[in-house]
């Protein structure tokens, strides 16, 4: 089953175009959308999830029309939203075995079975009795994806999932999302470019709701590869850096500011040649300092 998004568009109130004709085809597997706050992600993302229209164009989840048929897309629909909210005095185990009736799971022992297997599954089995109000920002998550698996289905949209995550929930949670399978079209909408280096064999970067780039990632850093240069400044020097060359990104590295820059060439001998990697490709395409397309 493959999710076939052909020519989408949606204006807001004061002329914001969130989506600008955006098409894309996923299959299964992982997914990847990049694009920093604003440019579009949220908006493509409730929309595939039948939570608001567009102005124009068509999605199609195998022979599912999404906009015109949005209870037979609910009926194959996981969905991890980036506000996910909880009943704070209720337990994991009694959430979840509510909403898996709401999802149609009307038997009661294959439900007690399904919810069992699910918060095994994310780990929180020995905690379900306990009432989500006082679960950590991270279990909440991995409840979020125990909600979104119910009633297998065959697309999981997850929305910014691991923003404000320490590093040990941030990596347990990318275990969870590999461990889903194949089989399912799962898309990760994420502003951490990392997330996608670590779980996607494909992806789009978004800015300003038109889509820059598709593709393998490992295809796309290699667009830049060799256009990537790096030196050590003193802070004070930075804004001239930018000035000057086509400035990535800046970091703080033992008091020093590593600046990296996009360039045909090594910009001076100051700069040495870096390993280009996905953030590179992610910033040369929102500032336009390269046009990735496909890769």
């Amino acid at each position: 089953m493959d999710l076939r998004i052909e020519h989408l568009s949606k204006r807001y109130a004061g002329a914001v175009q969130a989506l600008d004709d955006v098409s894309l085809t996923l299959g299964p597997g992982m997914f990847g959308l990049l694009g920093p706050n604003g440019a579009g992600k949220s908006t493509l993302m409730r929309t595939l999830a039948t939570l608001q229209d567009v102005d124009q164009g068509r999605v199609m989840l195998g022979d599912i029309d999404v906009l015109a048929n949005k209870d037979a897309t609910r009926r194959v629909l996981g969905y991890l939203p980036q506000e996910f909210g909880v009943y704070p005095k209720v337990s994991a185990e009694d959430l979840l075995d509510h909403l898996a009736t709401l999802k149609g799971i009307t038997r009661s022992g294959e439900r007690r079975d399904v919810v069992h297997a699910l918060l095994q599954k994310t780990n929180l089995f020995d905690v379900r009795k306990k009432p989500l109000g006082s679960f950590s920002g991270g279990m909440k998550q991995r409840f979020g994806i125990a909600q979104a698996l119910l009633g297998k289905p065959r697309l999981v949209i997850v929305d910014e999932p691991t923003a404000g995550l320490d590093p040990e929930e941030r990596v347990r949670f990318h275990n969870l999302l590999g461990a889903i399978g194949d089989d399912v079209i799962v898309i990760l909408s994420t502003h951490i470019v990392g997330d996608v280096t670590d779980l996607c064999r494909d992806m789009a970067i978004l800015h300003k709701g038109k889509l820059l780039m598709t593709g393998d990632p490992g295809n796309a850093v290699a667009t830049v590869e060799g256009r990537v240069w790096e030196k050590a400044v003193d802070r004070a020097r930075v804004a001239d850096e930018i000035a000057s060359h086509q400035v990535l990104s800046t970091r703080l590295f033992a008091g020093k500011t590593r600046v990296r820059v996009h360039a045909e060439s090594r910009p001076d001998a100051s700069f040495e040649p870096a390993v280009a990697d996905l953030e590179d490709v992610y910033f040369a395409a929102i500032k336009g300092f390269a046009t990735v397309g496909q890769a």
